[in-house]
């Protein structure tokens, strides 16, 4: 029985993380790339296209959706933290608030909206942090 659930478990984790990425065999190499889906009720932000068909998504919106944002966020809808439009009501678009919680996405943790604390993006640079917090911010409604 311990053996069937430790099975499960491992099959869980890697359905959760994708799988393998390994490309058939004469396949086309871009065949490899990964590509970020999301069903409908996890989609952060979807790029807008001009008549041309050319992206018009800003930095932050591209950044926002190639990161892991949309596991905890969704626009206009909490889910385990806030929504962003609400983000962008509590906090003017200010550089000072901008650096604040461009910070805060960095380095995670909890308490100004409620005890579930947020991941540390450590590895996020400040400049796309910042990025980030701006197009959060421009959601405001």
């Amino acid at each position: 029985m311990k053996k069937v659930f430790f099975i499960l478990c491992i099959s869980a984790v890697v359905t959760a993380c994708g799988g393998n990425s390994s490309s058939k065999a004469g396949g086309d190499s871009t065949a490899s790339t990964k590509a970020t889906t999301a069903d409908a009720d996890t989609v952060v932000a979807k790029t807008a296209t001009d008549a041309a068909g050319t992206s018009t998504a800003s930095a932050g919106e591209k950044l926002l959706a190639a990161n892991d944002c949309g596991t905890c966020h969704k626009v206009d809808t909490k889910v385990i933290g806030p929504a962003f439009q609400d983000i962008a009501k509590k906090y003017e678009a200010s550089e000072a608030n901008i650096d604040m919680l461009a910070k805060k996405v960095i380095t995670g943790g909890s308490g100004n909206w409620g005890t579930m604390a947020m991941t540390p993006h450590a590895a996020l640079a400040e400049s796309d942090a910042k990025e980030l917090v701006k197009y959060i911010l421009s959601l405001k409604k």
